[in-house]
């Protein structure tokens, strides 16, 4: 872009976006996002209250460098943008994440706008894991969850956990590294 020739907004704000990598004071802090830089393939289930399967569809998501390396972005689509014609219009969501190193974490803004959703998590990598916590839990407090994540792989899970304790799985994401 730095040629001359004209650009359109999408091409000048996805330029301005998106980042070849992490800044190098940034690299140590967001080392647990860098194996998810990439495309994904995924399998989604969805499940009620009794943890029996209620949905499934393929997805995708795709995640990045975001803001001059400051920040990883992601973007994930269920049903898959080829899936759609079989399972019909489903959610874009877009998270942005963000190190805050006075809190030693992560500050994770997801915006789901099919539903106008805004979910805020602080997160924390643990052991080939990085665990999201929603910020503002409604009745229950929700986590995501990434688990088992290698270079071909992850496991990724949303979660309500109740008063009592008691845990709910909501949804179940099996990603695989995408071969586009």
């Amino acid at each position: 872009m730095t040629d001359g020739a004209r650009t359109s907004p999408a091409e000048r704000l996805a330029g301005l976006m998106v980042s070849d990598g992490p800044r190098e004071e940034f690299a140590e802090a967001f080392a647990s996002f860098a194996p998810l830089i990439g495309s994904w393939d995924l399998e989604v289930k969805w499940y009620d209250d009794a943890g029996e399967v209620v949905r499934e569809t393929k997805g995708e998501w795709h995640f990045a460098w975001a803001l001059d390396g400051r920040a990883v972005a992601d973007i994930w689509i269920t049903p898959s943008r080829a899936q759609r014609a079989v399972d019909g219009d489903g959610e874009w969501g877009l998270t942005i994440r963000l190190h805050d190193p006075e809190l030693g974490a992560f500050r994770s803004t997801w915006m789901g706008p099919k539903h106008a959703m805004v979910m805020t998590f602080i997160g924390h990598p643990g052991a080939n894991s990085i665990t999201l916590e929603a910020r503002e839990p409604k009745s229950a407090k929700t986590r995501w969850i990434f688990t088992d994540i290698t270079p071909t792989s992850f496991h990724w899970r949303n979660e309500d956990e109740a008063a009592d304790g008691t845990i709910t799985v909501r949804q179940r994401f099996t990603a695989t590294r995408s071969r586009l």
